[in-house]
């Protein structure tokens, strides 16, 4: 039977808790990569803690559809840039999201899916050997 009273735990059995007082946890002392979203970091934690969850999803959805049209070249704004494979990424990773989440995202739900059929068809078109019909990005994740 595990031992369940905390004040007399042991290090071994508290080292891997993150928070825990005895020792840091392994991964504080690894460096994060740069991840472009400084924006993200700058948020004070306290108004995250504010933000309904159906927003950071949908926050999140719009992040990786942005970044799938620069992806595919469809920035209006500057050089085009096609990247098929991390194009292909980011779709299935925003199908994935979509599909985990679809129900909990009310009317938010329908022009996030439209956007990504717009995506996957764009992808589509861009492929000089584009995929078989439902072989797509993300199209096996949502029916």
């Amino acid at each position: 039977m595990p031992h369940t009273d905390p004040s007399t735990a042991n290090v071994a059995e508290t080292s891997g808790i993150p928070g825990s007082s005895t020792r840091p946890h392994p991964t504080d002392g690894i460096p994060l990569p740069a991840h472009g979203f400084e924006t993200l970091d700058a948020l004070p934690v306290p108004e995250l803690a504010q933000v309904t969850a159906g927003d950071v999803i949908t926050r999140t959805a719009m992040l990786l559809m942005s970044a799938s049209a620069e992806k595919l070249g469809m920035n209006p704004d500057g050089e085009p840039h096609l990247d098929l494979d991390e194009a292909r990424q980011l779709i299935t990773a925003l199908a994935g999201l979509l599909a985990a989440s679809l129900e909990y995202l009310g009317e938010r739900g329908a022009p996030l899916r439209a956007g990504l059929t717009t995506l996957q068809a764009a992808f589509r078109e861009a492929s000089s050997f584009p995929d078989e019909p439902g072989q797509g990005p993300g199209e096996d994740l949502l029916s």
